[in-house]
């Protein structure tokens, strides 16, 4: 059903979870590609014994490179973008299904919904911790918990795990390498999809997955992901989401084009001072 474009850098333990869950949580069975940052740590062993499919590089290549690379072997139709620290919950794969057979066209991006231990201050996600490592993970309490947080579709689709169709993915290049290692790299991404047409951004309440917020940015060199989104789009990434995506409001079938009011007049103009430095 889809191909599923995992990015990893020695991180094995919790890829080995990931998959795992993958296997034993999806209601479909799907493509799972990883794409092997350097692999010191034994993953490339692994992924072979597993007979996953790969790409791979030497060093890190960055967050958008890798799933670029990882996408050259998609063989489905529908592609998911996922982390190594994310896994999935039972069937969270089928309300996905249902959301594309609904929309019905190729042009889309649904994220699912992400139950994490640290507060981001927004209303995409469930707070709730489970663990923050492979060690500590209380993986049986959140199996019969996950389902009891009250969460409604949202509007902003945008972070992993999300999904889009290939054709969309192809419409836009994927994502864009000027933004690696990938600060920024999403919401680039999205701001693609919407300057060739694409209305629908939603996040899917009961695809659900734990994140565990394992991230590993503290170990590369930032790219300045923001002033870049400034200068490229001449508009900050925070009045995309608010006046474009409507990121957290509830879902809307379609979204309707921003009303060019004084906040993002504003907001536009600050992006364009920005972007003169």
């Amino acid at each position: 059903m889809f191909s599923i474009l995992i990015p990893t850098w020695n991180n094995l333990e919790m890829l080995k979870l990931c998959v795992r869950a993958l296997r034993m949580h999806s209601h479909y069975t799907h493509q799972i590609i990883l794409h092997i940052n350097e692999g010191s740590d034994g993953t490339r062993a692994w992924a072979d014994a597993e007979k996953i499919d790969y790409t791979s590089s030497e060093k890190n290549i960055g967050i958008c490179t890798a799933v670029n690379q990882a996408f050259g072997l998609a063989k489905n139709d529908f592609i998911v973008y996922m982390n190594d620290d994310m896994y999935v919950l039972p069937d969270w794969d089928t309300p996905l299904v249902l959301e594309i057979e609904r929309i019905n066209q190729p042009l889309f991006m649904l994220s699912g919904t992400m139950i994490e231990p640290f507060q981001k201050n927004n209303e995409c996600q469930i707070v709730a911790v489970y663990g923050r490592s492979v060690e500590d993970f209380q993986e049986e309490k959140l199996l019969s918990e996950y389902k009891s947080f009250q969460k409604s579709d949202w509007s902003g689709a945008c972070w992993p795990p999300n999904l889009v169709s290939k054709q969309a993915w192809l419409m836009i290049g994927g994502f864009s390498v000027e933004f690696s290692p990938g600060m920024y790299s999403d919401p680039d991404f999205a701001m693609k999809l919407w300057s060739v047409g694409c209305r629908i951004f939603i996040g899917v309440a009961d695809s659900r997955v734990y994140h565990f917020q394992a991230r590993s940015t503290g170990r590369v060199k930032k790219n300045n992901g923001r002033l870049q989104f400034m200068q490229k789009w001449r508009l900050p990434a925070s009045a995309f989401f608010k006046y474009y995506l409507r990121l957290g409001t509830p879902a809307l079938e379609q979204l309707d084009e921003p009303s060019e009011g004084f906040g993002l007049k504003l907001q536009k103009l600050k992006a364009r001072f920005y972007g003169l430095k």
